[in-house]
């Protein structure tokens, strides 16, 4: 697998895919066992105790939107466990903005990084065999054997690469019939925390640019770029 780059150990994956850009091409994975300091969200940490999937996947976007490559990671996630555990295919779906979740428990988190005009595209997939209490989450190994990296990255590489290949073809019409079918949030009161105050309602669904739609009093529909899901 010449796209993929092995360490030992690091501090985070996109930190170093970030830092070695210049020497990788569209399509390179960096992976590692053992990742000392993931990040998430809006400077949030991302914890990866041992048997997490932690992986960055480097991406010439094409001009799709990091937004739209975001939820298609997620699609990508989704699609690569199901091929590999199809008896948990049903129990998967999108939260918006970055997660993916097993039976409504988080499985997995993605963080998109712009850097020179391509996008790093940072991936956490739980897979091991104990959770720490602390954790709401959920892991691959608490549903059955779970597959090995190297097929769950190169399944998850081969689904992100031709979703990104959609994007810049057809841009979100290609992704929304998916991303709304696995949408978790719809239909559930939400508690929305955005740059310009918090917001509270129904989820309505995706749309065209990526936004989370909800149903406001009085019937209103916001449209949210950003923010972060406090409750629902």
């Amino acid at each position: 697998m010449n796209w993929l780059i092995e360490l030992d150990t690091c501090a985070s994956t996109s930190t170093w895919a970030l830092e070695h850009l210049d020497h990788l091409t569209h399509g390179n994975v960096v992976y590692t066992r053992r990742q000392t300091a993931g990040r998430g969200r809006e400077g949030r940490v991302w914890l990866a105790p041992p048997g997490v999937l932690t992986c960055s996947v480097v991406l010439d976007p094409g001009g799709a939107d990091p937004r739209a490559i975001a939820l298609a990671a997620g699609l990508a996630c989704i699609h690569a466990v199901a091929d590999l555990l199809p008896g948990l295919d049903d129990g998967l779906g999108i939260k918006w903005p970055n997660d993916v979740l097993l039976r409504h428990r988080k499985l997995a988190g993605i963080l998109c990084e712009a850097a020179d005009g391509r996008l790093v595209v940072g991936i956490g997939l739980n897979r091991m065999a104990e959770l720490p209490e602390s954790l709401a989450a959920t892991s691959l190994h608490l549903h059955g054997l779970p597959p090995d990296d190297a097929e769950l990255l190169a399944a998850i590489r081969s689904y992100l690469l031709e979703a990104v290949g959609l994007l810049a073809a057809r841009g979100m019409a290609a992704l929304l019939p998916q991303l709304r079918a696995r949408d978790v949030l719809l239909g559930r009161s939400l508690a929305v925390e955005t740059r310009n105050g918090n917001l509270d309602g129904i989820g309505g669904g995706i749309d065209e640019q990526g936004r989370l739609l909800l149903v406001v009093a009085h019937g209103g529909i916001a449209a949210v770029e950003a923010g972060h899901i406090t409750a629902w």
